[in-house]
């Protein structure tokens, strides 16, 4: 037996690995592949210490789940253990078919393709590697399932999903104001009508978690320099398609180049189990060893982002809560053309500007509040703070951002 394998977790401790099937899937290429994947992408340009990976998440994430799993049975809800391993399998592979630097490139090397489609398919194709031991988890993910309350533990405002990447981002990054009681959270966690709830003496653990996401995502995940360093990543893989589909090659892996020369849609991959293999190959590495290939290439843009990149020579950005006026921007246009003597042709690589948008409450997909009377309310109505109703806007910030100075080699 393969099973019963522990690991040692930063945040968790010691985690068990609970049976065959899932020690098959953490030992799977596919699954491997997310030790090579980042978590937070770039943001470690900013915070350090945030290394952690896509696999340590999926597996604290499978940790969580269990904990929730064996208090809801404590409370005398009947799961059964296949419902309770395809529950950890779900929430383990619900990560699974994110690409290189995560959302960075989601909608760059892979145009319309949201990572939730790429997760689903690969999963169908363990399943059919595993000879169909994984048609009750895909049943969960996909929403299928007769017991709804599954799929909320996966994928819902309160998922085990983000209980983890709360705790771990915290950890990694060392941004204590983003701490919450996940234990607490977890432990007040109740099954009502078929739906998650959580009991009432919880609701301040739940106002802590809703303030600290809003709190996490302006100054970790929306960080501007993160935003920044992000859309060089951006403007250099656009460049890098650019030039390899007009016939000037691209240096990069097998994978990498695959995605380069082609604008594959989700059909393709639908169609394609060997795409989807393809894509399986990718990971962050494939990105930083084109990076420092390309840092010596002889196209202006591919060369001198690359460097700054390499060596941390991030565009600076500037954030506002109106728009930019298209006479800021085009003098933020002239200035880099003319101080940084950037060709006209090359210049829109040089300056972006955009939008970045949060709200930490989507009021449509209601966290339930069990009251002691019995009642389940929305915990907007069940709070006695003003502060959940106005965490369901959405707050937009828009940016600019420009080369201030260029790494030549």
């Amino acid at each position: 037996m393969k099973s019963h394998k522990i690991l040692n977790d930063p945040v968790y401790g010691f985690i068990t690995i609970p049976s065959e099937l899932i020690f098959n899937i953490i030992d799977h290429p596919y699954f491997q592949r997310l030790r090579r994947i980042k978590q937070l992408g770039l943001t470690d340009m900013v915070y350090p210490g945030a290394l952690h990976t896509r696999f340590h998440h999926a597996i604290g994430a499978m940790h969580l789940m269990s904990i929730t799993l064996d208090n809801l049975r404590n409370k005398g809800h009947e799961i059964s253990d296949q419902e309770y391993e395809a529950a950890l399998i779900a929430i383990l592979l619900h990560d699974i078919g994110h690409g290189p630097f995560s959302h960075a490139l989601e909608y760059t090397l892979l145009k319309g393709i949201p990572h939730e489609s790429l997760s689903l398919m690969l999963m169908e194709s363990l399943n059919n590697q595993l000879n169909g031991q994984l048609g009750l988890a895909l049943r969960i993910f996909k929403n299928k399932y007769e017991r709804k309350f599954f799929y909320q533990l996966v994928s819902s405002q309160l998922d085990i999903d983000r209980l983890d990447y709360l705790q771990r981002d915290c950890f990694f990054t060392g941004v204590s104001e983003g701490t919450i009681g996940a234990d607490r959270i977890i432990k007040m966690m109740n099954i009502k009508n078929d739906q998650i709830v959580v009991e009432e003496k919880g609701l301040y653990s739940i106002e802590n978690f809703l303030s600290a996401r809003r709190l996490m995502y302006w100054q970790v995940y929306l960080h501007k320099t993160t935003v920044s360093a992000e859309k060089m990543l951006i403007n250099l893989i656009t460049r890098a398609k650019d030039l390899q589909q007009s016939g000037v090659e691209v240096e990069g892996s097998v994978a990498f180049k695959c995605f380069l020369e082609n604008n594959y849609t989700l059909k393709d991959f639908e169609d394609s189990t060997a795409l989807q293999k393809v894509f399986a190959d990718l990971d962050d590495f494939d990105i930083w060893g084109a990076i420092k290939h390309w840092k010596d290439h002889g196209d202006f843009v591919l060369r001198s982002i690359s460097n700054m990149l390499l060596t941390r020579n991030l565009f600076k950005i500037k954030l506002s809560n109106t728009p930019f006026e298209e006479k800021e921007l085009e003098a933020m246009e002239k200035e880099v053309a003319k101080g940084l003597n950037i060709p006209d042709e090359a210049l829109s690589y040089f300056v972006s500007s955009g939008f970045i948008s949060n709200n930490a409450y989507v009021a449509k997909e209601k966290v339930m509040i069990l009251t002691k009377k019995g009642e389940v309310i929305d915990v907007a109505q069940a709070a006695d703070l003003p502060n959940i109703k106005a965490m369901s806007k959405i707050v937009k910030k828009y940016y600019a951002c420009r080369a201030k100075n260029l790494t030549l080699r």
